[in-house]
């Protein structure tokens, strides 16, 4: 994690240790102060390169987006937190629509917009980026109060590898037929169980029952280069979702399967019935909605 300095530090006046504040700016909850203090939520929406990340969530030595945004934010505050995302994103995936909330104090909600961003631009490494800062009510959740969301998966299809766009596409090395991948994505929009295009293990004994609202492909040029772009909209995904139905997809676009396939696998809910998972370089966690009104520009 990159160090604070000059005007930041002196911002923070950060003590040493992760002990018991002794501000009100420092009180919360976890070092005796009672959740009620709470006044209102802060919301952060996130960018980064999930590259040498293990996914966003914390895990135990691990390097994850969750622990270096927490550190960030508990250096800044001087007080534990509690930090709630939109949606966990596996071990690799990008994304530039991340959000996150954590409940804020009165005395934080005085803190200036150009604050947090000066604070955030320190203290996090260079991957990771916070592109808005909004305030919610108290009791809002990233997570809970999110209606849908929206993820994006890149591929450069064909025998030129990609020179800069890389890291963030999936290099196919044979040309995928666009057509017959429309077609089979159709059977996806709907209320369905989702269990054949879901990590077995993680879809054990869980609802794996999800809506998707629309899916979508385009032709996109990033930095000259061409990429097919596969969007996908749904309240919710399960573990490798949207990957497998890409790696399915795949199949589908080099005529090793026909477009009824998917709907058959989508049937099947047997995760040995789908095609297989694409890699993670190419998914992007685009955006969150909300219902309206509930965050509002952080002045």
């Amino acid at each position: 994690m990159r160090k604070a300095t000059g005007l930041i530090v002196d911002e923070m006046r950060r003590a040493p240790g992760r002990g018991c504040p002794t501000t009100d700016l420092e009180t919360a909850s976890g070092c005796g102060a009672a959740a009620e203090r709470f006044s209102a939520t802060l919301v952060l929406k996130l960018g980064y390169d999930g590259t040498r990340y293990s996914g966003f969530a914390e895990q135990p030595d691990r390097c994850t987006v969750a622990g270096e945004v927490r550190q960030a934010m508990e250096t800044f505050l001087r007080r534990p937190i509690e930090l709630i995302c939109a949606g966990r994103t596996d071990a690799g995936v990008h994304a530039i629509g991340q959000h996150v909330s954590v409940a804020v104090l009165p005395a934080e909600c005085e803190i200036p917009r150009a604050r947090w961003l000066r604070a955030m631009d320190a203290l996090l490494p260079p991957d990771i980026s916070v592109a808005g800062v909004f305030r919610a009510r108290r009791g809002f959740s990233a997570r809970f109060d999110a209606r849908d969301r929206t993820y994006t998966y890149r591929i450069a299809a064909g025998s030129v590898r990609p020179a800069l766009i890389r890291p963030y596409v999936w290099w196919h090395r044979l040309e995928l037929d666009e057509g017959a991948m429309r077609d089979a994505a159709t059977c996806l929009v709907g209320e369905h169980d989702f269990k054949s295009f879901c990590r077995a293990s993680s879809a054990a004994g869980r609802p794996t029952s999800r809506r998707v609202l629309d899916v979508d492909f385009a032709h996109e040029s990033e930095l000259g280069e061409n990429v097919l772009a596969f969007t996908i909209r749904g309240n919710a995904f399960l573990h490798s979702m949207v990957r497998t139905i890409v790696g399915s997809l795949a199949e589908v676009g080099t005529h090793r399967r026909d477009p009824a396939w998917l709907a058959d696998a989508l049937a099947a809910r047997d995760r040995a019935a789908a095609g297989p998972t694409a890699p993670a370089c190419g998914l992007c966690f685009m955006d969150v909605s909300y219902d309206s009104g509930e965050l509002e520009g952080w002045l």
